[in-house]
């Protein structure tokens, strides 16, 4: 079960995205005897629409709704954008209504009108206009530093005088609070414009926020694709994040929703790979960034890094040992046409800095601070290709 006891207003805004019905949630701290259409609206008013990242309620897309016992039964007002969402927006409004109306029975009639002043075009609406650039780091596979590389690449890139924050979208896996020494500490939600936000949490000056803070950190994460969406969408657009130069975005290995509703949530100026020189993790790799290379994503993969490269005993400094192999990296940068943007050695201490919360880039006589530095430093060249370049990453329209 997850989070157990009285609900705080944190929970009340996730909680219905973690768990399926009858597995816990908030219909468990309250009975519902009578169901009323506002009730059934504030549900579903936490429902984005997809286009324009608005309470679907606020854009008067729930029409028509009426309560005949367990039924309940609305019209869903959508335009010709909105069809690749529509069996995505059915699944949200049926689990939505039945974590919070137990036996609830739901009959929705999906209608397709024009792009109304009600229903403005995506254009109007950029998601994270604050946010200059969305980097995705991303594996083909588990145990390759993934995390490790996204915190000290977001705090070498601070380092550059760049603010950053961290987003750690590895639900399933959520290491981030370790690495950065917020473990048990949660997040507070606050009114604005009279909706609820998130306020990020922060470490060395950087906004963080992890679904690892939001679960007990024993706690076994139970999702599904609808309502995996709908926490990722969640931590983008219904969480207060500063204007930033970089948002760091730590993926799940592999492919899968949450890739997926990245790139579908908002534009990604670019994706890192991490690998190690192990031939294994590399063919992972490979399928991992071409999902981002796949024509109707066509997010441009910024470079590569190769972590765990040689290893290096602190009583040898100058000896290496490959113990993984190597040419792992420059093999994944050629096929994907792109540049390797660094090596990092296999040194104890960098284990050691993200149990203890103290990531290598922040100690000064760290041996790996200057590859990290390096790597950071080469990130924000590719952004600054990216840029000169003049396109701008579209939104994913992904097509059923």
């Amino acid at each position: 079960m997850i989070l157990l006891g009285q609900p705080g207003s944190l929970e009340k805004l996730l909680l219905c995205n973690i768990l399926p019905s009858g597995s816990g949630g908030w219909t468990k701290y309250q009975q519902i005897m009578d169901w009323k259409q506002e009730d059934i609206l504030a549900v579903l008013a936490r429902i984005q629409d997809p286009v324009t990242g608005k309470p679907v309620t606020e854009m008067k897309m729930i029409r028509d709704l009426h309560i005949e016992g367990k039924d309940i039964r609305f019209q869903f007002h959508i335009t010709p954008r909105h069809q690749s969402y529509k069996s995505d927006l059915m699944l949200l409004c049926q689990s939505h209504l039945a974590d919070h109306f137990p036996g609830a029975e739901a009959h929705i009639h999906f209608v397709t009108v024009g792009a109304g002043p009600e229903m403005p075009q995506a254009e109007d609406s950029k998601p994270l206009p604050q946010v200059k650039h969305i980097i995705a780091v991303a594996s083909g596979k588990g145990g390759v530093g993934k995390s490790t590389v996204s915190v000290n690449l977001a705090l070498g890139l601070k380092a550059l005088g760049a603010r950053v924050g961290i987003l750690d979208a590895d639900v399933y896996g959520p290491s981030i609070p370790t690495m950065l020494g917020l473990t048990g500490q949660r997040p507070r939600v606050e009114e604005k414009g009279g909706k609820p936000v998130i306020i990020p949490l922060e470490a060395y000056g950087m906004p963080v926020l992890s679904i690892g803070n939001v679960v007990e950190p024993d706690q076994a994460v139970v999702l599904r694709g609808p309502r995996l969406a709908g926490i990722i969408r969640q931590f983008f657009l219904e969480c207060l994040w500063p204007e930033l130069d970089y948002l760091v975005v730590d993926l799940p290995p592999g492919t899968g929703d949450v890739q997926l509703t990245l790139v579908q949530t908002v534009s990604v100026t670019g994706a890192i790979m991490v690998t190690t020189p192990q031939p294994v993790a590399v063919a992972d790799a490979i399928k991992a960034m071409n999902m981002f290379l796949l024509p109707n994503v066509a997010v441009p993969v910024l470079g590569v890094v190769e972590n765990m490269s040689w290893f290096t005993p602190e009583e040898l400094p100058d000896h290496r040992y490959l113990l993984f192999g190597e040419g792992g990296g420059a093999a994944l940068s050629e096929k994907g046409h792109t540049v390797l943007l660094g090596q990092i050695p296999l040194i104890q201490g960098i284990r050691e800095g993200g149990d203890s919360g103290m990531p290598a880039v922040l100690r000064q006589d760290h041996p790996s601070r200057p590859f990290f530095l390096a790597i950071a430093e080469a990130v924000a060249r590719q952004v600054a290709v990216r840029i000169a370049s003049g396109q701008e990453t579209p939104i994913v329209k992904l097509k059923e």
